[in-house]
């Protein structure tokens, strides 16, 4: 009886102990108007300002400037047929190319379409004749749209060329002349060829990774100034030196880690679930699949981020340290480049971080509608990375402990 009385007192305390460092957390965090920014404002602000910026998706009415030397029907009727396109507006048509120049320099126009004097003249005695398309690389969709349409108009034109040159006995003769092999394009998944349903994804689960750490950082670095300050305790401050066991470390760790994530769940509602509702963006995702997915990420990134907290000197310094890697785990990520044609070294770097497993496979659930069996390996490697991080955030927490002590008795 005793032995039993002892073990459920022992429970009670732990339990006890597990609240009090929770509900410390919390005040921690709400007492601290830098955490609540980035905690709730800037999940909130950010996924509302990357989906207004690419809301258009695509670039419409790019400007181009034509040089049309060979001014004859079929140059006037391949820019016509340019300018009706919805992504390129031509506005001019310039015979000599040095103006043609001059506008882009000024901004005017960001391509140029250039027909040779003997345009017309090859297509008309059978040769082949070439158009050259110059473009502005300072923006890559704005060359994507005018080859599109530059390509698309010229393989009407030509198709319609052939016809004339080569006229069939009948109508089927005539489509099999023309078009041999038909074929028909079909974008899967993002089916307006769209910039916000490419990247605006990646970004939502990078903010949820970034958010953590610069506050979970923040908070770590109030400690260490607080500690520099003669304040001796790293979670309740005036409290004698602290000398935990393993399992009290434990307890902390899941307390805390548990205070991060009931925080982060309305944020993650609302930055995986109502701002893609808000712009259309893709989602055919399962939810059940989604919320399996996005538990053992969000307890990946809070334990890399209490780990990274243990390494914050003052309240500023995860500001400076982690900002700038943002676009650098994108880069890293595999969606704007693909994974495969990264190099194995920064490949290797990738899978340091929480955020390159979680895009790759919320993006293959949310928007390719892929089950949870089809993104096993990333969700696995999410859990090792939770496991991981989490013993190393016990490492760093024992460590600060005693420097706690060694400092307390240099003092």
């Amino acid at each position: 009886m005793k032995r039993e009385h002892r073990l459920r007192y022992r429970v009670k305390e732990r339990v006890l102990e597990a609240f009090s460092t929770w509900k410390h957390e919390l005040k921690e965090v709400f007492r601290d108007e830098g955490v609540l920014i980035f905690f709730f404002l800037v999940p909130f602000a950010y996924p509302l300002l990357y989906s207004f910026i690419y809301n258009n998706e695509v670039v419409h009415e790019a400007k181009m400037v034509v040089v049309d030397q060979s001014d004859s029907f079929l140059s006037r009727e391949f820019t016509r047929r340019v300018d009706a396109t919805p992504d390129v507006r031509v506005v001019a048509v310039r015979s000599d190319m040095e103006e043609a120049k001059q506008m882009l320099d000024r901004k005017e126009a960001y391509g140029i379409l250039y027909f040779p004097t003997e345009f017309s003249k090859d297509l008309h005695t059978g040769k082949r004749t070439t158009v050259s398309l110059y473009c502005d690389m300072s923006s890559l969709l704005f060359y994507k749209a005018f080859l599109l349409a530059a390509t698309e108009v010229s393989l009407d034109l030509g198709k319609e060329m052939r016809l004339r040159n080569a006229p069939g006995t009948s109508a089927k003769q005539e489509e099999i002349t023309v078009t041999p092999i038909p074929y028909e394009s079909v974008t899967l998944f993002n089916t307006q060829n769209g910039f916000a349903s490419f990247l605006v994804p990646a970004i939502l689960i990078l903010v949820i990774q970034q958010t953590l750490v610069l506050g979970i950082g923040m908070l770590g670095g109030t400690r260490r100034e607080r500690l520099e300050n003669g304040e001796w305790s790293i979670d309740n401050p005036g409290k004698e030196t602290p000398s935990y066991g393993p399992l009290s470390l434990v307890n902390c760790q899941l307390s805390k880690s548990f205070a991060y994530a009931m925080l982060y769940v309305p944020v993650c509602i609302w930055v995986l679930a109502i701002v893609p509702k808000l712009f259309s963006l893709p989602q055919v995702g399962d939810p059940a699949t989604i919320l399996l997915f996005i538990l053992p990420y969000l307890f990946a990134s809070i334990f890399f981020a209490m780990t990274l907290s243990g390494f914050m000197t003052t309240r500023e310094a995860p500001m400076l340290v982690f900002v700038f890697t943002s676009v650098i785990l994108i880069f890293i990520s595999g969606v704007s480049w693909p994974k495969e044609a990264i190099p194995p070294f920064w490949r290797a770097v990738g899978y340091l971080f929480p955020s390159t497993p979680a895009i790759q496979g919320f993006i293959r659930i949310n928007t390719c509608g892929a089950t949870l069996n089809e993104v096993l390996s990333e969700y696995h490697t999410l859990w090792i990375q939770a496991g991981v991080y989490f013993i190393l955030s016990l490492g760093v927490y024992r460590f600060q402990i005693r420097k706690i002590g060694s400092f307390s008795a240099r003092v």
